[in-house]
């Protein structure tokens, strides 16, 4: 079972920045395609980056500009800059494979305005 353990979420205020770090159990290169999702209260998660094994990103056009998603294959990791943040950015956010895998703990990034 691959694992995804994810860090950084914090409250910060309207404006800041934050880095959200995701460390994977396995070879991210074997699973190929990996994303940043975000979950509200209710709903279910959705994408809101990803980023192919060759390195190729997409990203929602609420974030487009805002955040950016890396991988570093050498540490198994999958990382989310996320600056000019907005209230609206407000989420539990998780990463994980598209399609999605089992799922981890997520981070809490609250943003106050």
């Amino acid at each position: 079972q691959v694992q995804f353990v994810e860090s950084g979420g914090a409250l910060v205020q309207s404006g800041g920045s934050l880095r959200l770090s995701c460390a994977v159990s396995v070879g991210t290169g074997i699973i190929g395609v990996m994303g940043w999702w975000r979950q509200d209260p209710g709903k279910q998660p959705e994408v809101v980056a990803s980023i192919t094994s060759h390195g190729n990103d997409y990203y929602t056009d609420f974030v487009k500009g805002r955040f950016t998603i890396s991988r570093d294959s050498t540490k198994n990791t999958i990382y989310l800059q996320m600056n000019n943040l907005k209230p609206a950015d407000t989420a539990r956010y998780y990463c994980n494979s598209i399609p999605s895998r089992r799922w981890g703990q997520g981070t809490q990034v609250t943003v106050a305005s």
